[in-house]
């Protein structure tokens, strides 16, 4: 059985502790940080370390395909350059592998338009009145996906849900509750061994 096969066969159980495990092992750190924020933190993250890995890809993307799947249907996910790319890639590829998900769009939005070219601040794919999903691998205070909620719908799309894998529990969820959404995270603080 190859990789690929070995993975869609996990339960959703599996796959989310499989998954956990891995960001633990090689995105998580105690060591006091300064955050994006301006915050102090106890621990780090980075989950590009879990995103950048075959493993990573496959279970991330298969687990936030799986919340997409169940309330507010969407036709695209995106999010803010750089970081939610590897997680709106990961997201495509486990639609592309899912009936009913092969059509999903994706797309991603710059912090600036660009100076050349179609001088594009989102790039990728929704049509005028889609509705959308915004992704993060990481939340803290949602600062960046709540601008990516204003140039998305600036440019047309619907924002009706977020997703994160892991919500570090520093006021994101309020911040989007404010905008009328609602934070859909894989893991929460409470899944961290930040105690130890």
């Amino acid at each position: 059985m190859d990789t690929q096969a070995a993975l869609d066969g996990l339960t959703l159980e599996e796959a989310r502790a499989q998954l956990l495990e891995l960001i633990i092992d090689v995105s998580f750190e105690r060591k006091e940080v300064t955050l994006a924020s301006g915050r102090k933190s106890n621990f780090y993250l980075d989950l590009r370390q879990t995103l950048m890995r075959p493993r990573g890809v496959a279970l991330g993307g298969r687990l936030v395909l799986d919340l997409l799947s169940r309330g507010t249907p969407v036709q695209a996910v995106g999010g803010m350059a750089v970081g939610a790319v590897p997680l709106v890639s990961a997201v495509l590829g486990a639609a592309a592998r899912t009936p009913g998900h092969e059509d999903m769009l994706g797309f991603f939005v710059r912090k600036e338009a660009k100076k050349h070219g179609m001088g594009k601040q989102v790039e990728g794919g929704f049509a005028e009145g889609q509705v959308v999903a915004l992704v993060e691998d990481t939340t803290t205070t949602g600062g960046s996906t709540l601008d990516a909620v204003e140039i998305v719908e600036a440019a047309g799309g619907k924002v009706a849900r977020v997703i994160c894998l892991v919500d570090r529990g520093e006021g994101a969820a309020e911040a989007f509750a404010e905008r009328g959404l609602a934070l859909e995270p894989v893991f929460g603080r409470a899944d961290l061994p930040i105690e130890g």
